[in-house]
């Protein structure tokens, strides 16, 4: 065992019987860098990336490779989800060293953590067109010995102009021009694929922000052109949700597809992207009214609840793609494995359905003598089945429920993928608003019951009054809290605000956020940076703007702003709100898919909003609650608070003369008394 065993994350753990001499990030590591001189091999990833693993078998586990990196390195291994901080930093260095990114990151340093070469997955052997791991090393401890001036220079040089980079990636002085929420969804369907649905082309990512945006253009603009926003999305969520990219037995959503068509996914699922997916799922089926999304919301959320939920009140990081040592071994099925679940005729349906062949669809270049296995998807819709076959529409979908209940029996009999236990506080975040989002929208105790647990959960083990602690794990939370982290459980306060009416809830936002502005804003050009000014020192300090699988930092720090200015009338911070934006007023047309959670704050700083207040006694309240919940109101203040209060939008106003519920629109209002219809037709359509 070296170091890495007394680690708390799995990630870390993987790797604690590596013959590899492991530190983890941190002083000891560094000192023993400048002691020897010796560079430092930072190597960054996560326990649920495929690729991580094979670099792990096929050299941190070996004992040749072990040795080249003990006799000329300090080898630092970092969970890039327990330090967001570092990953960001020097992924920043990776691309712009090489053009791209991804993990296994591989970064070679000074031992002043300086950068001079890096690169991702490294192959044992030299292969398509990387070089060989080991004769890398080689390479790079011959360079060190016997050029380490050049080195040094070019390291220092590389970290001077990405540092300048850095500051003049956003500047104060953008002008916010309302015309640019058109001209980004014109962006947007050029470069949308109108088959698959999505944006760009293989491997398809999920841009769940952008999904949203979306839906709050379609909901506040009405756009007229085609395809419309909501036409764009619910295209996307269907073809998403008959793709392999979706667990078609157990639920819940894989990180991406490799091919453009959702069909082959890499099978890690996250808690991120379920998260986040619910929600647009649920917001969809608000404006559309179709049950298949409604369906899959509730499916990803019973998917969390089962399989991802801490006793804490938490939820796990993430679900690993293999199992066995295999990818996607727990997911996929060949004919035989089906016939003998199910029986011949019940099979031969079962893999009609969902696309089965002899053939299959999936194949591993590592395990190539696996031939014949399938990603369940539905190339055809159940009333496509039912139209064409001359069978009842209702009985085909219940025979088809049947089976794939079997068919999740018999594969929770498989070994089942390991999970990643940390519990991240800003994903966590991010699950508290799909869980308040899905008990207000689909009036589901059990889904309340989950949001008030993650509630209690980071504020009672994460958030000590003062600040934020980023992960948990091993009955300890630890690491400083990052910007998301602060946004993140923010906006999901607010969420469960809006399902429940406890005012207290709004108090512990605007708390999360005075903590954030005096921790993370940047008082001389604005913006906010991505790690607490009282944090560890990094050799670049970041303003997060651009969207990666979450919402970016800034973007969500706005949301926060804007809704908490409204909400409680403080016309500053809606101000600090659109002052994020302007940061990176130029750059929202040239990149659409990378500031969706930025271009919903534009849309709350530029479209007039709603209040919605609901007043009166539980029994009163409840059917125009309902009402309410069928609608996607992305810009109302939403106020189901019974007793009155400190928002403005109760406040100062009589409840108690028998007001069951009214509406506002542009902040005026003059309480009259309302039947449900009354109310129902003051809403948007």
């Amino acid at each position: 065992m070296n170091r890495l065993a007394h680690e708390t994350s799995p990630y870390l753990r993987q790797h604690a019987e590596n013959p590899v001499d492991w530190f983890p990030w941190g002083e000891e590591a560094f000192a023993r860098a400048r002691a020897e001189q010796k560079p430092i091999l930072l190597s960054i990833g996560y326990s649920t990336c495929h690729w991580c693993h094979v670099m792990a078998h096929e050299s941190f586990e070996d004992e040749t490779t072990a040795a080249l990196m003990n006799e000329g390195f300090v080898s630092i291994k970092v969970d890039r989800e327990e330090r967001p901080d570092v990953d960001s930093v020097y992924m920043t260095f990776t691309q712009a060293l090489t053009g791209q990114g991804g993990w296994p990151m591989t970064v070679f340093l000074t031992p002043d953590l300086e950068p001079f070469y890096a690169g991702t997955y490294f192959p044992p052997t030299d292969q398509h067109g990387r070089p060989a791991f080991p004769r890398l090393l080689i390479n790079i401890r011959n360079a060190w010995k016997d050029k380490r001036e050049q080195v040094l220079d070019s390291a220092a040089s590389i970290t001077k102009q990405i540092r300048e980079a850095s500051d003049r990636v956003a500047v104060r002085g953008g002008t916010i021009a309302p015309e640019v929420l058109g001209s980004v969804v014109e962006g947007l369907r050029a470069a949308y694929e109108p088959v698959a649905g999505g944006f760009g082309s293989a491997p398809k990512f999920p841009t769940t922000t952008v999904f949203e945006f979306l839906l709050w253009y379609h909901a506040t603009v009405r756009d007229e052109q085609e395809p419309s926003g909501l036409d764009m999305v619910a295209h996307t969520l269907t073809q998403m949700a008959h793709g392999g990219i979706y667990d078609h037995l157990g639920g819940g959503f894989a990180r991406y597809s490799v091919d453009g068509e959702w069909l082959v996914p890499h099978f890690e699922k996250m808690l991120y992207d379920n998260a986040q997916l619910a929600r647009v799922y649920l917001h969809a089926y608000q404006l559309t009214n179709d049950a298949l999304f409604e369906r899959i919301a509730r499916e990803t959320l019973d998917y969390l609840l089962r399989e991802m939920h801490d006793a804490s009140g938490g939820f796990y990081a993430a679900q690993d793609a293999d199992s066995e040592g295999i990818e996607g071994k727990f997911f996929v099925w060949t004919v035989e494995e089906i016939d003998e679940i199910l029986g011949s005729d019940d099979g031969a349906l079962f893999r009609s359905v969902f696309g089965v062949t002899l053939e299959g669809n999936f194949t591993d270049p590592h395990h190539p003598d696996l031939t014949g296995r399938n990603v369940l998807s539905q190339p055809h819709t159940l009333d496509e089945i039912a139209a064409a076959n001359g069978v009842d529409l209702l009985e085909l979908t219940a025979r088809v429920d049947d089976l794939r209940e079997q068919m999740f029996v018999a594969r929770e009999a498989r070994v089942h993928p390991s999970r990643d236990d940390k519990v991240i506080t800003a994903w966590n975040g991010l699950a508290l608003s799909a869980f308040a989002e899905a008990a207000r929208i689909l009036d589901e105790p059990r889904y309340l019951e989950a949001a008030r647990g993650i509630a209690a959960f980071l504020r009672g083990t994460m958030w000590d009054g003062s600040s934020l602690r980023h992960v948990y794990g091993g009955g300890v939370a630890k690491i400083d809290g990052q910007l998301d982290d602060y946004a993140s459980v923010g906006l999901g306060a607010i969420d469960l605000y809006r399902a429940t009416g406890d005012l207290d809830l709004i108090d512990w936002a605007a708390e999360l956020l005075e903590a954030a502005i005096e921790r993370f804003h940047d008082d001389e050009d604005g913006g906010f940076f991505e790690s607490p000014s009282d944090g560890e020192e990094l050799i670049l300090r970041q303003k997060p703007f651009f969207d990666s699988p979450t919402p970016s930092g800034n973007g969500s720090m706005a949301l926060l702003a804007a809704w908490l200015g409204r909400y409680l009338g403080r016309p500053e911070w809606e101000a600090l709100s659109t002052e994020v934006v302007s940061l990176v007023a130029t750059q929202l047309e040239r990149a659409p898919t990378g500031f969706g959670a930025t271009m919903q704050a534009l849309v709350l700083a530029l479209t007039p909003h709603l209040e919605v207040a609901i007043v009166g006694e539980p029994a009163a309240r409840a059917p125009f609650e309902r009402e309410m919940a069928r609608h996607f109101l992305p810009t109302a203040l939403l106020a189901p608070a019974g007793n009155g209060g400190s928002l403005p939008v109760l406040a100062g106003r009589d409840t108690a003369q028998g007001a069951v519920a009214y509406v506002c629109e542009d902040m005026v209002c003059d309480l009259p008394a309302l039947d449900v219809e009354t109310f129902r037709d003051q809403l948007p359509a």
